[in-house]
């Protein structure tokens, strides 16, 4: 039995960002919108509640509240901004609206010993508008702030606690280790969400839905679909059929690559399929972003339809949907976040298709995908690779996409990354002061535009290069990499000389949020 802290959601843009703090301290979290049938009573394994923050007031008309069960249930509850006011005011404390907003880093004093904040005073996070002025009866208050009189609540008795401030995001600093304390101290969770309690418990979800019968499983070449290809080879054998589809929207080289990755991997060869004429042919004059990914979508369904009367038509298809391209196509919880962009492989997926879907990483974020590859024994070379969107480079040709512009493209591209390799920055390292640098993921992007420009004396009017490098640890929000100007320069210098119709070279700064990480 798997023990885990249930986060409800309230509709905070950081709710996955707490779900994922909860995982580092290696237990599972799993989360359910306020008025979830599931909360009416603790399933089996729960050890504990976490509420999220949200953007109403506790007070307001129609405002999500705590359920009657949560109340009653013996379990620990956190409460976080909004989830703590929530508490709070269906405990009969009292919430108004405070005389000052209060948004970016504070600092708060401890003013009481308590197994959930480290004594002295710690500098946190806030972002609120309304705040407890009456805490709820046999409640105590635990710390406060010049602004905030009430930072942290508690009845120690019943082990429930508020935080007006955010500990799930990094600007607080000790914000991990006072939800380790509450996971792991108040809470009693054993930290075994480990690699290979995620393989034994994917490998066994597998079997229960195959049961037995034959799978397709969907290789794109990057590390999400390749983990969940080698976990169904691992809980299915011989009944998994795996197939590349060369859309002609790949990197340079990289079928080449794959199949050379896949080549000493247990179970039946990789397949490939050569489905770029047909997949060009649909995308010939679209622009839109949205119609390129949902065309791209049901043309991936349709060629491995086509791939499956080749191999007795299996019923199920393995697909590499994580965590991030959930969040992003359809949202989640309360307020169900809007949707960003639709996943190829999730809000682009056709209405009607002949598959039941096997996604044994929809609940992972990406280094979760990597630490189960790595466990699994693939090959490092492919756990590490630079992730690639599912739709290719139909997301990073911004406008119409036409051969020519996608092998400008790929010439592009391939000098950046090859210059990034020549640093050691291509992935993210640690340098002697404990700080990282390199970048998470980097790419190109040809923009839809034309400047002015002069090369050997002459006007020309050609196309601009966009070049994009982020870190990141989960992808739910990004950074943008400080690369050297060295490299940059040399890297501008390379394209413009050895790339045919580019003249512009730009690099991107804008971190995620506000932008994505990838450019549509």
């Amino acid at each position: 039995m798997t023990e885990k802290i249930i986060i409800v959601d309230f509709g905070s843009q950081y709710t996955q960002l707490i779900a994922r703090r909860v995982r580092e301290a290696r237990v599972y979290s799993e989360i359910l919108a306020w008025n979830d049938p599931k909360l009416t009573e603790p399933e089996v394994g729960t050890r504990g509640y976490i509420l999220s923050g949200g953007p109403m007031s506790a007070y307001a008309q129609g405002a999500p509240g705590i359920t009657g069960a949560l109340l009653k249930s013996q379990l620990p509850i956190l409460g976080i901004c909004y989830g703590m006011q929530a508490l709070a005011q269906a405990l009969e404390g009292e919430v108004s609206r405070a005389g000052e907003h209060e948004y970016g880093l504070a600092e708060i004093t401890v003013i009481k010993e308590n197994p959930l904040l480290p004594q002295g005073n710690l500098t946190v996070w806030m972002s609120h508008g309304d705040r407890i002025t009456r805490p709820p009866k046999g409640w105590e208050v635990l710390a406060s702030s010049a602004n905030c009189p009430i930072a942290a609540v508690g009845d120690l008795t019943k082990k429930r606690f508020g935080l007006q401030f955010h500990p799930e995001v990094r600007h607080t600093p000790l914000g991990t280790e006072i939800l380790r304390r509450f996971v792991l101290e108040i809470c009693g969770c054993a930290p075994d969400w480990t690699p290979e309690s995620i393989i034994q418990q994917s490998v066994a979800r597998i079997r229960q839905q195959a049961a037995g019968k034959r799978v397709l499983s969907a290789v794109s070449g990057g590390v999400d679909s390749s983990v969940a290809t080698a976990l169904a080879r691992e809980a299915l054998g011989a009944n998994v059929s795996s197939v590349f589809v060369d859309t002609g929207l790949l990197r340079l080289g990289e079928r080449e690559q794959v199949v050379r990755a896949f080549e000493n991997l247990p179970g039946e060869p990789l397949r490939v399929v050569d489905a770029s004429e047909r997949f060009l042919t649909k995308l010939k004059g679209v622009t839109d972003p949205e119609e390129k990914r949902k065309i791209i979508g049901e043309a991936f369904i349709r060629e491995f339809e086509a791939f499956a009367r080749e191999v007795g038509n299996p019923g199920f298809l393995v697909q590499g949907t994580i965590y991030p391209d959930v969040v992003e196509s359809q949202g989640f919880g309360a307020q169900q976040a809007q949707r960003i962009k639709s996943h190829h492989n999730v809000g682009a997926l056709p209405a009607e298709m002949k598959f039941e879907l096997i996604e044994p990483l929809r609940l992972l974020f990406k280094d979760e995908v990597r630490a189960v590859g790595e466990a699994l024994g693939l090959p490092r070379a492919l756990v590490w690779r630079q992730p690639f969107p599912g739709p290719g480079l139909a997301v990073r040709c911004l406008g119409e996409i036409t051969r020519e512009r996608l092998d400008t493209l790929r010439q592009a591209d391939a000098i950046f990354t090859s210059e990034l390799e020549k640093e050691g920055l291509l992935q993210l390292v640690e340098t002697a002061g404990g700080l990282a640098e390199g970048s998470s993921q980097a790419f190109a992007v040809l923009l839809p535009v034309r400047s002015v420009g002069v090369m050997g004396d002459q006007r020309s009017y050609q196309e601009v290069v966009a070049l994009r490098a982020v870190t990141t640890t989960d992808f739910m929000t990004a950074d943008w990499a400080r690369l050297p100007h060295e490299l940059l320069a040399r890297t501008a210098s390379r394209i413009v000389n050895e790339v045919p119709r580019v003249n512009r070279v730009v690099y991107d700064i804008t971190s995620k949020p506000p932008a994505t990480i990838e450019w549509e």
